[in-house]
């Protein structure tokens, strides 16, 4: 942790990490109040939050939660106690129905981002974590991207990224994500194959301190088309990318079956699995992470990591959340950071 600058770190040397709130009226609110309580709300989670005060205290006031927020600008030191809130809106609380976004909520939910962003550029965050928000509201508040990870490449400028999903016993990356069942095969050329991998290994080197990490390769027929009788993908198209990577000194391996990758994965044979698909990935993955599991934008330029799960607008506002999947983001946030500064002052 020493190699922080000064704006970056405390005095313990722990890094600095902005939260951003989310969807006001989702549950992102809550589960920062729980996490802050859980921490034992003395400010030793060094974070800063980057959101409204009001929704934060009118959320808190709702849930009879005895956590104190206070008002930060950069430069201010944290105090001992409460919740740091870097103000980006003042929404009236007693207007907003929980579950029920709103343009209003969705501009508020959208500087958030866009002030983190601008903070851990500047040097003031080591990394941010991102509550979940409502693609809807997103769009009714006049952004046109398709969710988080896309905004956050284009404020900070970078053009090759994907999104990561890490757990204690399985971290994966996927080649498409977000596209119906029909376009996978489109949209999953050597190209776009060999990229994944080459995110994955850097991200593994620099991000997780891996020395020598080991990548699967996952297939995309049942029994990884069994060479071509079920489907020639894995010959044609995978295989290709998959030697390509090797030539660049990587250790890939596969294409494998899926209905085994996983197993082998979470028993530690492999360091992290590349997908070909959105659900191929992330059922087994939540299967095993549906708590603990973080979602890292790999391949950007500034530390960014978020919850496993969305806005849950049914429970919203209930005090039924659990904010162990933010814990586990914050900790993972702070423990790439380390790596990257650590990286950084060894060059």
């Amino acid at each position: 942790m020493k190699h922080f600058t000064s704006r970056r770190q405390n005095e313990h040397g722990r890094p600095t990490i902005g939260i951003t709130m989310g969807c006001p009226v989702g549950i992102g609110p809550e589960i920062i109040l729980k996490y802050y309580q859980e921490a034992g709300g003395d400010g030793s989670c060094n974070c800063i939050v980057i959101g409204d005060r009001s929704v934060l205290e009118g959320t808190a006031a709702s849930l009879n939660t005895d956590i104190r927020c206070y008002s930060w600008k950069p430069g201010q030191a944290l105090k001992k106690s409460g919740i740091a809130v870097y103000e980006v809106s003042t929404l009236a609380f007693d207007t907003l129905r929980w579950g029920q976004p709103t343009a209003e909520t969705g501009k508020a939910m959208a500087t958030a981002i866009i002030e983190a962003v601008g903070l851990c550029r500047q040097g003031h965050l080591a990394a941010m974590v991102t509550c979940p928000i409502s693609k809807m509201a997103l769009q009714q508040a006049g952004y046109r991207y398709p969710g988080h990870t896309e905004m956050l490449a284009d404020l900070t400028g970078d053009d090759s990224f994907t999104m990561m999903m890490a757990g204690p016993k399985l971290r994966l990356t996927l080649v498409t994500i977000h596209c119906a069942f029909k376009d996978i095969l489109a949209q999953m050329d050597t190209a776009a194959i060999l990229q994944r991998i080459e995110l994955t290994h850097f991200s593994l080197l620099k991000d997780f301190a891996l020395h020598r990490p080991k990548i699967a390769i996952a297939g995309i027929n049942p029994h990884a088309g069994e060479n071509g009788v079920i489907g020639s993908e894995e010959e044609t198209v995978i295989a290709p990318a998959v030697e390509a990577a090797r030539q660049l000194g990587i250790d890939a391996q596969g294409p494998f079956p899926a209905d085994t990758v996983f197993l082998k994965a979470a028993a530690g044979r492999f360091d992290a699995v590349v997908c070909m698909y959105h659900d191929q990935g992330l059922i087994p993955f939540k299967l095993l992470h549906f708590s603990d599991g973080v979602n890292v934008t790999i391949g950007l330029s500034i530390v960014r990591t978020s919850v496993d799960h969305g806005t849950a607008y049914d429970i919203a506002g209930q005090g039924t959340a659990s904010a162990e999947s933010l814990s586990a983001a914050v900790s993972l946030a702070a423990e790439i950071a380390a790596n990257r500064a650590t990286n950084e002052a060894g060059r």
